[in-house]
């Protein structure tokens, strides 16, 4: 199965890419469970853009040193993205209306970009943090997968968490400090 796999940083893809690539990554025979994913960079939600090249060039980094195949849009600062985000105000970084436009922004072009280039399947490495909705992310990856004849592929990744982190650090990784909109940097303070 071809996999599009969303990257929200190279933190996050480390362990994700080593469990999709399961029994590959230990040499054994492939099963049906076994993906070698593309990985795909689209995250204009990262503010500022100092940050966001940060994050675009430590995952350029991760995916050179492992032969990785990417595809990439390289955005900064949707408009729309800013404007509703904007309007908002401060709160917990769980009760925030912004969290569900930015993931459905960034799942859905991944699906598009998914099906125009005749992949199979979509997911996201947004799935190993434990600060994001797990929920919303499955149901607007199911339901934009759906829409563009794709499946989303949900893995609970969480339980992957600090080791991912671990493999980042040891590589040389950047490690960001907030989610990535403006709203999470207030969050963090």
């Amino acid at each position: 199965m071809k996999l599009l796999l969303h990257c929200c940083c190279a933190p996050c893809a480390t362990a994700c890419v080593d469990s999709l690539k399961g029994s590959l990554a230990a040499g054994d025979i492939a099963s049906e469970t076994d993906y070698v994913p593309t990985l795909f960079w689209y995250n204009p939600n990262i503010h500022p853009l100092a940050e966001y090249h940060k994050r675009r060039d430590a995952l350029l980094a991760f995916v050179s040193m492992n032969k990785l195949p990417l595809e990439s849009i390289d955005e900064c600062g949707s408009e729309r993205l800013l404007q509703d985000i904007g309007t908002e105000t401060p709160g917990e970084l769980h009760d925030r209306p912004c969290c569900e436009m930015c993931y459905r922004l960034r799942l859905e072009k991944t699906a598009a970009c998914a099906a125009q280039q005749g992949f199979d399947a979509i997911s996201t490495t947004l799935l190993i943090s434990p600060y994001q909705k797990h929920d919303m992310i499955r149901r607007l990856g199911e339901e934009l997968a759906g829409q563009y004849g794709l499946v989303f592929l949900y893995r609970d990744f969480r339980p992957l968490f600090r080791e991912s982190q671990a493999q980042a650090r040891a590589l040389g990784l950047y490690m960001q400090k907030y989610c990535g909109c403006a709203m999470s940097i207030q969050g963090r303070q």
